[in-house]
């Protein structure tokens, strides 16, 4: 998201074609759907949360779904969905897990993740979690993203008061 939002205003006109409630959409798309399918549906057989969405292929196919939709309608917004998900593959860094990035590629089956915590306890676990903040690359990134989320919507609400 800063990348796009920083493209945005070194580049006015990316801010009419990015959708950034579009882009948000899509870099967590691939946690909304590999969270509850690997640590909850298949908590038992995977007990892995970086399964379908983590793959390039993933991405590819929202891309080249959205290309298609972009020739017939005009309409970039599942383009800025592709791109989001494809950030969020480089920020889990998952070149480092290449049966996972590359799927199918190395085979049809997806790594075991470790069950400590599957199911329920899996999601209580990180909400547990989300409350004990360090100092990690992870919350750093996380905390910058916050503060650009909180500066788009102060923006976004300045404009429309201004409208008015």
């Amino acid at each position: 998201m800063g990348i796009f939002f920083s493209l945005g205003f070194i580049i006015p006109h990316l801010r009419k074609f990015i959708d950034f409630r579009y882009l948000a959409l899509g870099s967590m798309l691939p946690d909304i759907v590999d969270k509850p399918l690997g640590k909850l549906i298949f908590a038992q057989t995977l007990a892995n949360g970086r399964i379908i969405g983590h793959t390039l292929l993933f991405s590819l196919s929202l891309a080249l779904l959205g290309f298609y939709i972009y020739e017939k309608k005009r309409n970039p917004w599942l383009l800025t969905c592709a791109a989001g998900s494809f950030f969020h593959l480089l920020e889990d860094r998952m070149w480092a897990n290449p049966v996972t990035f590359f799927w199918p590629l190395f085979g049809w089956s997806f790594p075991r993740g470790c069950p400590d915590h599957t199911g329920l306890e899996y999601f209580i676990e990180m909400f547990k979690r989300s409350f004990e903040p360090e100092l990690s690359p992870c919350f750093i990134s996380e905390l910058l993203g916050m503060i650009i989320i909180s500066f788009f919507i102060v923006s976004s609400i300045k404009k429309r008061i201004e409208k008015r």
